[in-house]
């Protein structure tokens, strides 16, 4: 299917937003305290604060420029607020009040007259009326005073990169470290938002593309600082439809408790800090609106510097499970009580959130495993409450990657069947809490359960008790494998998958990303789409992409499918006739020629390869031949569809027209990764893709010697069982054809000339078939 990398809008559908419009605010603040923004009506927001320290600030953002939401869907950048007027209600609770020191103060960050960089500090007291509390305030620009108190510096309201009001707890302390004595929980509203004057209205994408039958994922983790409504405004508008996976993440969604100058993650209170279950609501309830469905997706993974020691995963010498983030996660322990009963709680607070804004129970297990340890290879299997489990003193395995013995492997099936117990126990519970009204998935991340360094971690990670019918569906992931193009690794860990597990494909779900690094997204996107394509030919149902905050910042748009009724644009048929060396062939490029005033001249190449043009007409030697000619003429609809047609001058990798050899063409080298090649024809330095060839012709070697190791997919592709070692060349041979087409819409032929002997001309074209 088609997609697109968008960079800016280029004619798309836009609309007009207010400036300063609820939707478009964001929060920022320090690690542990949280907030976050949520709209509660279409000119009013809402933030909720936890405060664990006296110097924290949260943060409540308007940016000048739209760095978040997809070019064809963000608001044009403005940085101009000159005669612009903001006016709103102000009301708080639990944050310092207007009237205060350090009470809600307007930061404004921008450049000044002569263009330097410099903040100013507004204090909103000073344009309210009424009280400390509930006030409405009136922020006219080209007016506005820096200051305490006013007097103050006049702010220069012509560059403003973006600015930001400040909440601090009822008690803060500038530049304090210490923990207060208790978390302080607080809010802000600002309502009847309004803006006039110069710059009042921004531009804004408003691309509404038809659903193309992909699935959307989130993370709360990623998104924390975002209004659900813009997130969810997104998704709907670039044509993503049905259901939602949710990652609630591992590091945003959990109440703390202090201990020994750290804090911890708590159930005083309840299980979600409040800023989380303030924004899952307004999450569910528009997605309800947009009519999605949300699946909520709660992982074993935790913020490492949160977490309770005993409750993480620990290698044999004592060390935690750690991921690679920075700062890190940890894997909990399936055989810790404590810390499997912490997540069931989790669970059902997200279940009590999607009942309560209408939505069915969808509940995703995702990447449920045993650590290993990058470096060392040291599976994280010997916490306490393992140990215990595993009868106090299993045997040890400190390297994956080296051979296993059978006490060893008895530990992974022990291991594996503790795993499957946990996730058993935590999709009851979310039965339980939904009534028995619940749908539960389970989702394995391949690239690591079937690392194949590590040939027998698939006990541990893929456990037999996750067997079809243990959950409704399965999903797989596999973008490590995918973002680096070990087609042949994807392939066999997905047969693998369902050999062991024997979910059929209808209960099979597949997620495709990521593109972790913006330098990457030319290369990771086209992988990504097509194996959307590639799941979907396969017969899964249920695709999704992962996730939209690389969809937005990579500007990656799937295109809809074309429509039932459009023109099939190649046959693969044969021109029915014979050529002979009286047809004509035409190599051809195009080329810019720019000539100077002196003579000279700049020549630029368009086309990094020839495109063919013929004369099949010379070839006709008969009425009968004219007669096949005419019908196949209108069989194509004239220029319409494309069909294959053999150069009698150049049908062969074997020099021009010779039988083909598996060493005639090199089309490329093994990376120990790839497995899929195009198969191409060299002429000196430049090289012709063969989308065409003759299936039966293909000859393929790997470092000099010929296999059978290969299948062949349509395009002109070979996709090797395994991949070839790193730097093996490989070669190939075959015969193959052009893709071309009528260049007119009309074929002229007349009987008197042709009974005269003059041959009719019919031009073709050659067709640049898609990559």
């Amino acid at each position: 299917m088609s997609f697109w990398l968008a960079r800016k809008r280029s004619g798309q559908h836009s609309d007009h937003i207010q400036r300063f419009d609820p939707r478009f605010w964001t929060v920022n603040f320090p690690r542990p305290m949280m907030a976050s923004v949520v709209t509660t009506a279409a000119d009013a927001l809402r933030v909720e604060c936890s405060f664990h320290h006296e110097g924290e600030l949260a943060g409540l953002i308007w940016e000048s420029e739209d760095t978040l939401d997809h070019p064809l869907l963000a608001y044009e950048t403005r940085a101009d607020y000159a005669h612009c007027v903001l006016r709103f209600r102000w009301r708080s609770g639990g944050v310092l009040a207007l009237d205060v020191p350090h009470g809600p103060t307007l930061t404004i960050e921008g450049r000044d007259a002569e263009g330097r960089k410099r903040a100013w500090y507004v204090r909103l007291w000073n344009y309210a009326s009424g009280s400390p509390t509930d006030a409405q305030i009136e922020l006219r620009f080209s007016e506005l005073e820096s200051g305490f108190s006013l007097p103050g510096e006049a702010i220069h309201p012509h560059d403003i990169e973006r600015m930001f009001i400040s909440l601090a707890p009822q008690g803060y302390v500038e530049g304090s470290e210490a923990v207060l004595p208790a978390r302080v929980d607080g809010w802000a509203e600002m309502s009847a938002i309004g803006c006039e004057g110069a710059g009042a209205m921004l531009a804004m994408g408003d691309v509404l593309i038809p659903a193309h039958g992909e699935q959307i994922a989130t993370a709360y983790d990623d998104s924390f600082n975002q209004t659900p409504a813009r997130l969810l405004r997104s998704a709907e508008g670039l044509g993503y439809r049905g259901r939602i996976v949710h990652y609630v993440g591992m590091s945003h969604y959990f109440r703390l408790e202090p201990l020994g100058g750290g804090h911890y993650v708590s159930l005083a209170g309840g299980v979600l800090n409040e800023p989380c279950a303030a924004w899952h609501r307004s999450f569910a309830e528009h997605a309800k609106i947009r009519d999605f469905d949300v699946i909520w997706s709660l992982s074993y993974e935790l913020f490492d510097a949160h977490c309770w020691n005993d409750w993480k995963q620990r290698a044999h010498d004592g060390s935690p499970a750690l991921t690679g983030w920075e700062p890190p996660s940890t894997l909990l322990s399936p055989a810790h009580d404590g810390a499997m009963s912490y997540l069931r709680q989790v669970a059902n607070a997200f279940v009590a959130i999607a009942q309560a804004a209408g939505l069915p129970v969808l509940f995703q297990i995702g990447e449920p495993w045993w650590w290993v340890q990058p470096d060392s290879g040291a599976p994280c299997l010997y916490d306490t409450a393992t140990r215990a489990a595993l009868g106090g003193s299993p045997a040890i395995i400190a390297d994956m990657r080296s051979p296993i013995d059978e006490a060893q492997r008895n530990v992974l099936d022990a291991a594996g069947a503790f795993l499957a117990q946990s996730t058993a126990a935590l999709a009851q519970s979310v039965r339980d809490a939904a009534g028995g009204e619940a749908e539960i998935l389970l989702l394995a991340f391949t690239p690591t359960v079937l690392n194949p360094r590590m040939p027998e971690l698939y006990r541990a990670n893929l456990p037999k008790g996750w067997a079809w019918p243990a959950f409704d569906r399965l999903q797989l992931e596999d973008y490590d494998w995918l973002t680096d193009g070990a087609d042949a690794e994807r392939r066999r860990g997905i047969a693998f998958v369902t050999q062991r597990l024997g979910y059929p494909v209808a209960r099979q779900d597949y997620m495709a990303g990521f593109v972790l690094l913006a330098e990457d997204a030319e290369t990771c996107w086209p992988r990504i789409d097509a194996a959307l394509d590639e799941a979907r030919e396969r017969g899964v149902t249920q695709r999704f992409v992962w996730a939209m905050p690389q969809i937005s910042r990579d500007g990656y748009t799937r295109l809809p499918p074309p429509g039932e009724d459009t023109m099939i644009p190649f046959d693969d048929v044969a021109y029915p006739l014979t050529l002979g060396r009286d047809a004509a062939a035409c190599p051809e490029f195009s080329t810019s020629v720019a000539v100077t005033a002196s003579g000279h001249e700049y020549r630029n190449a368009l086309w990094s390869d020839a495109r063919m043009r013929y004369d099949v007409g010379p070839g006709i030697r008969s009425e009968a031949e004219l007669g096949t000619l005419i019908a196949f003429f209108r069989a194509r609809y004239g220029p319409a569809r494309g069909f294959r047609l053999r150069d009698p001058f150049d049908f062969s990798s074997a020099a021009m027209t010779g039988t083909p050899s598996a060493s005639d063409q090199r089309i490329g080298s093994g990376d120990g990764m790839a497995s899929r090649f195009r198969l191409v024809k060299n002429y000196g330095e430049q090289q012709r893709r063969i989308t065409r060839p003759q299936p039966g012709s293909i000859r393929i070697a790997v470092g000099a010697v010929e296999t059978a190791a290969w299948r062949y997919e349509a395009g002109g592709w070979i996709v090797f069982d395994s991949a070839p070692a790193a730097g093996a060349p490989i070669t190939a041979g075959y015969l193959f054809d052009v893709p071309v087409r009528f260049a007119e819409d009309r074929l002229d032929v007349s009987g008197v000339s042709f009974a005269a002997g003059e041959a009719p001309s019919v031009a073709l074209i050659e067709i640049r078939e898609a990559a």
